[in-house]
């Protein structure tokens, strides 16, 4: 497998998946391109790609395949940019988290037997190359969603280098991977963001940050995430993002009822719900949930 990878957008996930590769012994040259040079050098500095350039088309001449890693708002751009610069026979394939708007902008190729849609089920709250690791993807869902139009070769040739990175690679359609990640992704991300938010506008902010303790810090980690990938994320997904937010803001009044009457039997039987479903699906092994 001799073959040209263009990555656009060499962050976190852009150059995780570049140094998995490297370390997995990938044959071919890979391509970094983006907007900052600084950032661009640093990728060759740390193995990730073999060269660069921050002009789309220059980058992916000759490109095999074409991985895009950037903001889901920045897809469309990008690909109306490509559209004409791409190799005739090039595979295209992504990352966002949202499959159906990464589905509707890369119409504008004219190809869709050589775009895989993508979405690995990994990242950190950091970003940017100097955060990108070659074991990320290990053991971690990469979930591809092909359409019909979708080539049988492409997806093959898309699910061998993910599994190359020591990713589980699974196949689903569209609108389940949307409905199913503004359930567990989406929504999650949004509830950190926000309830941080709230308490960073109340008057005793200083003292809540400063005895936060442990279980704050871990349910509040991801709102340490880039706003701007986020904010794209919800606009993305806005739909099923939007059905998973009313139904949880319907069970949060029902919480509220229950604090406010004082129905101790209604909250354990809530919290002992939660509790058992999470032990059976998350659970860690020794764990008091076990």
């Amino acid at each position: 497998m001799s073959e040209r990878l263009t990555i656009i957008g060499v962050g976190l996930i852009g150059g995780s998946f570049a140094l998995a590769l490297k370390a997995a012994g990938y044959p071919g040259e890979i391509v970094g391109c983006g907007r900052r040079e600084a950032a661009l050098r640093r990728a060759v500095d740390l193995g990730a790609i073999d060269r660069w350039s921050t002009d789309c088309a220059a980058a992916v001449a000759g490109a095999d395949i074409v991985f895009l890693a950037v903001p889901m708002l920045a897809m469309r751009p990008l690909l109306e940019q490509l559209a004409d610069a791409l190799p005739r026979e090039a595979i295209v394939t992504d990352a966002g988290s949202s499959k159906g708007s990464f589905v509707r902008d890369a119409a504008v190729l004219g190809n869709p037997r050589r775009v895989v849609p993508g979405h690995p089920i990994a990242g950190t709250e950091r970003s940017g190359v100097e955060a990108a690791f070659a074991t990320l993807f290990v053991e971690h869902r990469v979930i591809l969603t092909p359409t019909r139009e979708t080539g049988e070769e492409a997806v093959r040739r898309v699910t061998q280098l993910w599994e190359m990175t020591g990713a589980i690679v699974e196949t689903t359609d569209v609108a389940t991977h949307d409905r199913l990640l503004a359930a567990t992704s989406h929504l999650p991300h949004l509830l950190a963001f926000g309830l941080v938010a709230t308490l960073a506008d109340m008057r005793e902010q200083d003292d809540i940050f400063r005895y936060a303790a442990g279980g704050f810090r871990d349910f509040t980690r991801i709102a340490s995430s880039d706003p701007l990938m986020w904010r794209d994320v919800c606009i993305a997904n806005r739909d099923a993002v939007l059905e998973v937010l009313v139904r949880y803001q319907v069970d949060l009044q029902q919480l509220t009822e229950l604090v406010r009457q004082s129905d101790g039997d209604g909250l354990l039987a809530l919290f002992q719900r939660a509790k058992r479903a999470r032990d059976a699906h998350l659970g860690d092994p020794g764990s008091d949930g076990r």
